[in-house]
């Protein structure tokens, strides 16, 4: 799961806005102005190259703020 979602950056983020890119999301904010220092992203193939997961697993600046992402999109489930 991406680390994101319990970030308090989530709703900021650039990196995150193009984590909701690639998995064809709807952004939390149209217009991102927070960028990380050295977000770690990893992306998992699967189904010959058919499928692609992007995970964001590390970042200097991550601030832990539980369950923000749910917060932010109450009685949406949780990206994975």
């Amino acid at each position: 799961m991406c680390l994101c979602v319990n970030c308090a950056y989530v709703d900021r983020c650039q990196t995150y806005h193009e984590v909701e890119e690639r998995h064809e999301q709807t952004h939390l904010t149209a217009h991102p102005d927070f960028t990380p220092l050295h977000p770690v992203i990893n992306v998992n193939i699967r189904n010959h190259g058919r499928e692609m997961e992007w995970d964001v697993v590390g970042c200097q600046s991550f601030k832990l703020a539980l369950g923000r992402w749910h917060k932010l999109r109450p009685g949406s489930a949780v990206p994975t």
